[in-house]
């Protein structure tokens, strides 16, 4: 499985697939002022502490604001055992300039 995923293409499985999982691992500030509908909030560095709240059954897709917390979420959760995590490429910056332009940018 690849690291990473287009906005675009995450989408597409969103749509397909309405159990795949968006976490969101931004700091709470973030997530108050925007965030993709439907995600699951954990901030990055709670991770460690919360592992047995996420499932390594369930295929999660992980963003931040441009997707360099969130790829170190997904590498952290890889060396845990959770095969089916993967990068959202370019964060929640992307998603609103490329899916929903409802959705602000900071």
């Amino acid at each position: 499985m690849n690291l990473e995923i287009s906005v675009t293409q995450a989408n597409e499985l969103r749509e397909k697939n309405p159990d795949l999982l968006f976490l969101d691992v931004r700091e709470v500030e973030e997530v108050n002022f925007c965030k993709i509908p439907n995600s699951l909030h954990i901030p990055l560095n709670e991770i460690p502490q919360r592992l047995d709240s996420l499932s390594k059954d369930l295929s999660m897709v992980l963003y931040c604001h441009h997707g360099m917390r969130s790829m170190s979420a997904v590498n952290f959760l890889r060396n845990k055992g959770y095969e089916k995590v993967i990068n959202l490429s370019g964060g929640i910056d992307a998603w609103s300039n490329q899916i929903d332009p409802n959705i602000p940018t900071y």
